[in-house]
């Protein structure tokens, strides 16, 4: 018997297909993804944000760079020669730049580009040229020792630094603060907190259409240009520079962002204090670098002694009224630099040494944006500062103190080299932290508000302004921390380094901490508060680390290996209850 299969009955309904309905369920799942990133998308190319989840926002960048690189709208080529190989420490600092910069290229868009370089990565004679092209642009090296792979070590040289480049114009930027006093850890931590500020302030400076102008004053036996052409030079990098005399001429001033008055050793007449007062209450800023204590210092490599003498500049009235004054007398620090002396006999060859010489404080930067994280500021024949009472509207910070070793010395005295020789015992140095240098800033009372100008300044016929509006002004009783030395060349005098001592060849933080003050003088964004940020330096107990490294090195090794076999117990262990029926 032949079995025939039997018929479905046809329903009238037809029994959809399972790939049909598969593939339809894949388009629909397909489209949504599509539309859902396509809405994504959009969403953030209206709203842009960015999360840093560091505690202390160490990616996140301060509103008025995010200002300054939203409203580019001019190519800014930034190239760093920090590559190749490196300490770790300096490792650290390339990522924190690298970080920086892509943060930097987040929100100046196509506008800012960048690349990192080495500059030993070529053959020894092309090498030493490219590093003295990077030296003359402005570039510091460093030098680092390095290990190699055999496990020696070798001395390489580093340029820590960037070249930021507009329109062909260029600006050195150099990260590396190298304080002796710090440890090298915290040395680069402090760099690493200085990278914002010193990559944005060039883009800013390059950028801007506003160039001010910064005027030296003279006519009041200031120090002559090459002495301070090194600082002239620096400042013509982000201003104009002028120089000039007051003249007593009202207004004279008024197109300055600031004046910078360099150690004056003549009074100043009435006239002339009237138009810095009326230059300072009308919103213009001041750079003060006085001594009250006239003391010639040649004198000293021609005889074994000399005399330090009050010298009046005219100029206490109007530092008393803005909430300052200087006293004529001279600081003496065992934190001291050293001077040449001759330890020859009579008669003899001189032979030079170098001593300690305790009229030459190296003064100690305080936490504040124009100081902080600089080196020691070295000075010479100091003067004690002090702040005082009376206007309630102004605010005053001390920049620059003495150390912990200081004293007081009340002029008129006589500076005698043989005090090298027989130094006082440090019981004598009881006054620790001496100020030096401040900044006073607020709303200030003019000076002259109860005189006739035309008693001061003949046939004026203007108005006196008796209250500022909120400006700001720095005080520093020194004026040889803004001087250079000089040498001769032939018939040239040459500038040298500031801040470089010529016996050690160690460079001070004269040159940032003057060119940090003008800058926050003039400073209009307020780009100097970024060198408030400070990170917190987390580092690894080293006597720890010796006493326990067997042990970490055991738990490092052998623990991952501990885990994963633990976990393949459990694993094994939960199958077996799982499918155990």
């Amino acid at each position: 018997m032949v079995m025939k299969p039997k018929k479905h009955m046809n329903t009238g309904t037809a029994v959809p297909h399972t790939g049909s309905v598969l593939l339809r369920k894949n388009l629909a799942s397909l489209v949504v993804t599509v539309a859902v990133i396509a809405i994504v998308g959009w969403i953030s190319s209206q709203w842009f944000f960015r999360i840093d989840l560091t505690t202390d926002k160490r990616y996140t960048l301060h509103d008025k760079t995010k200002h300054i690189l939203k409203n580019l709208d001019i190519d800014v080529y930034i190239q760093v020669f920090l590559d190749g190989e490196m300490p770790v420490g300096f490792k650290r600092m390339q990522n924190a730049v690298r970080d920086m910069l892509t943060e930097f290229q987040a929100y100046a868009g196509r506008h800012l580009t960048y690349k990192f370089t080495n500059p030993s990565d070529d053959n020894p004679a092309a090498r030493q040229k490219i590093y003295n092209e990077l030296y003359r642009k402005g570039l510091r090296p460093t030098d680092v020792q390095a290990k190699d792979k055999e496990g020696g070590t070798s001395s390489k040289i580093l340029f820590p630094g960037a070249l930021v480049n507009v329109n062909d114009q260029e600006m050195a930027v150099n990260f590396l603060n190298n304080n002796p006093t710090l440890p090298a850890s915290v040395n680069l931590n402090h760099s690493i907190e200085g990278i914002e500020y010193n990559l944005i302030l060039p883009v800013h400076n390059l950028t801007t259409d506003t160039i001010f102008k910064v005027a030296f004053t003279e006519g009041h036996g200031e120090l002559p240009e090459p002495e301070v052409e090194d600082i002239q030079k620096e400042l013509a990098r982000f201003y104009t520079i002028d120089r000039g005399v007051i003249g007593g001429k009202p207004g004279i001033l008024d197109n300055y962002a600031a004046v910078i008055i360099a150690k004056p050793s003549k009074p100043f007449s009435e006239a002339d204090k009237f138009v810095l007062d009326q230059y300072l209450m009308h919103g213009g800023k001041i750079l003060w670098l006085l001594d009250r204590v006239a003391i010639d210092a040649d004198s000293l490599m021609y005889a074994s002694f000399t005399f330090g003498l009050p010298q009046d500049l005219n100029l206490d009235d109007l530092l008393f009224k803005y909430g300052v004054r200087i006293n004529p007398s001279l600081i003496q620090d065992v934190r001291c630099s050293m001077i040449p002396v001759n330890t020859a006999i009579r008669g003899n060859a001189p032979h030079y040494v170098p001593a300690p010489w305790l009229y030459y404080p190296l003064l100690e930067p305080q936490n504040h944006p124009v100081s902080r994280n600089l080196n020691l500021v070295q000075g010479r024949f100091v003067n004690p500062l002090d702040t005082v009472s009376g206007n309630g509207s102004i605010r005053k910070e001390i920049l620059l103190t003495t150390s912990d070793y200081s004293r007081i010395l009340g002029a008129p005295l006589m500076v005698n080299l043989e005090e090298i020789r027989t130094p006082p015992k440090q019981e004598a140095f009881n006054a620790p932290h001496i100020p030096v240098a401040a900044l006073v800033e607020g709303t200030f009372e003019s000076a002259f508000k109860n005189r006739m100008p035309e008693a001061v300044v003949p046939g004026y016929q203007g108005k006196i302004k008796k209250e500022s509006v909120p400006t700001r002004m720095i005080v520093v009783a020194d004026g040889d921390i803004i001087r250079n030395d000089v040498r001769m060349s032939g018939d040239k005098v040459v500038a040298l380094p500031l801040g470089q001592d010529r016996i050690t060849q160690q460079t001070y933080g004269n040159k940032d901490f003057i060119v940090n003050a003008v800058n926050y003088l003039v400073d209009d964004q307020g780009l100097l508060d970024l060198r408030s940020r400070e990170f917190k330096l987390r580092l690894l107990d080293r006597t720890k680390i010796l006493q326990q490294r067997t042990r970490w090195q055991i738990i490092n090794s052998l623990g991952p290996l501990v885990i994963i076999l633990l976990l393949g117990f459990l694993i094994r262990i939960g199958r077996r209850k799982k499918y155990a029926g």
